[in-house]
């Protein structure tokens, strides 16, 4: 199997919007974000090509970047998948992979939930070793996902990736 994570794009200042009384599940990616997320998603198209699935978090700013990310890998419309809400245990999501049978998964979510898997799969250790950026992707491969089995094949920062982008739009 092959797992790309991605962290979701750049969203509103939190404390801005927990001021509103709106709650922070709410919270969409900022009009620079989504164009961001976009040219970092055409990125991941290079550097990753095709997916079987992408899920997400049914959080907003997920779910957004979760679209960009489907849309740019040629891939059906996102699934929603609870255990990548924040706060949620990592073995509820660790349970919903063991039943998946996609080869070519992409996860879109939030921190520190994704450093932490990254991390569990690739150490067996819960604590992170790695930290995301918002809009940054970590393709892992892995026989079946356990604690310790999975090998770190790249790490592509935003930049990377929307270097990417626009190394492939002049191309054509």
């Amino acid at each position: 199997m092959e797992l790309l994570l991605v962290r979701h794009g750049p969203a509103g200042d939190p404390a801005k919007w927990a001021e509103s009384g709106r709650a922070d599940r709410e919270r969409p990616l900022t009009p620079d974000g989504r164009r961001k997320t976009r040219e970092a998603a055409a990125g991941l198209a290079e550097a990753f090509g095709r997916c079987d699935l992408v899920a997400t978090s049914p959080w907003k700013r997920a779910v957004q970047t979760a679209a960009l990310v489907a849309q740019a890998l040629g891939a059906r419309t996102p699934v929603d998948c609870p255990p990548l809400v924040p706060g949620s245990a990592q073995e509820d999501l660790l349970s919903w992979l063991k039943f998946r049978r996609e080869d070519r998964i992409v996860l879109v979510g939030h921190e520190p939930q994704l450093s932490r898997l990254a991390s569990r799969l690739m150490t067996g250790r819960p604590s992170a070793v790695i930290h995301l950026k918002k809009s940054q992707a970590v393709l892992l491969e892995l026989e079946k996902p356990a604690p310790g089995a999975a090998v770190l094949v790249w790490s592509l920062a935003p930049r990377q990736l929307r270097a990417l982008s626009r190394r492939s739009t002049r191309k054509t």
